[in-house]
């Protein structure tokens, strides 16, 4: 193990908008769900307001990545009724609804009662980046900047980081830092950061977040790959911001 300390940022730019024909071929009334192709396992689809995100199927753990966002939420899959599928975040909050016809819904915080979502094509999947030691001393570096630049001032972001381990490392850190950016955007959030002295990262048997001490604790789990570290959603839980 080597302890990396970093003190240090990326912008994604929201896809455009589909053109006006693209999104009369896509969403237009009158379209038959009973005549729809198969989605690939790994696809890509724009959802009807606007944005557009990749789902990848391809294993046991269904993930999803929103185009203005680097995070990928691993997804529990559930029954639901007339054969459709809902698939939820760690929280278990829904995220996608699938139907049986591969109709496909999408609820995010702007859209909590839901948006359709259409198939465009097939994609890569999702997997995290093979990193050696200088690549995760540099994405700590970036996570700490992210973090400090939202909080305005040093926020340090410290780990304990294998070969093996050193993607999701630096996965969790990506993740952690998007959650110190939304609190800062949140009254209640912006006094629970003020108390945020650091962000640690360390395995254990079970991903988690906790905040104490001043310390944001985020526990993974390199064994479950994706699925062993905590989502944003719930490191902000885990400070009581929801």
């Amino acid at each position: 193990m080597a302890t990396l300390v970093a003190a240090g940022m990326t912008a994604s730019v929201p896809a455009a908008a589909a053109p006006g024909s693209l999104r009369e071929g896509l969403f237009g009334e009158g379209r038959n769900d009973s005549r729809r192709a198969p989605a690939p396992p790994v696809a890509r689809y724009v959802v009807e307001d606007g944005g557009g995100f990749i789902l990848d199927r391809s294993t046991a753990r269904p993930m999803v990545k929103f185009e203005d966002s680097a995070e990928v939420w691993v997804l529990q899959s559930q029954p639901a009724p007339r054969g459709d599928i809902i698939y939820k975040n760690d929280l278990g909050e829904p995220v996608l609804r699938a139907t049986r016809l591969g109709g496909l819904t999408v609820f995010t915080r702007q859209r909590p009662s839901g948006a359709a979502a259409a198939l465009v094509g097939g994609s890569n999947p999702l997997r995290l980046p093979i990193l050696g030691p200088e690549a995760l001393l540099q994405r700590l570096a970036q996570a700490s900047a992210r973090a400090s630049r939202a909080a305005r001032r040093l926020i340090p972001f410290e780990a304990d980081a294998s070969p093996e381990t050193a993607p999701l490392v630096a996965d969790a850190a990506m993740v952690a830092a998007e959650a110190v950016v939304r609190l800062a955007t949140d009254p209640a959030g912006r006094q629970v950061l003020s108390g945020v002295d650091k962000v640690t990262l360390v395995e254990g048997g079970r991903p988690g977040a906790s905040l104490r001490g001043g310390v944001m604790l985020i526990t993974i789990s390199p064994e479950d790959g994706l699925a062993g570290r905590p989502s944003s959603e719930r490191i902000l839980a885990a400070a009581g911001i929801r």
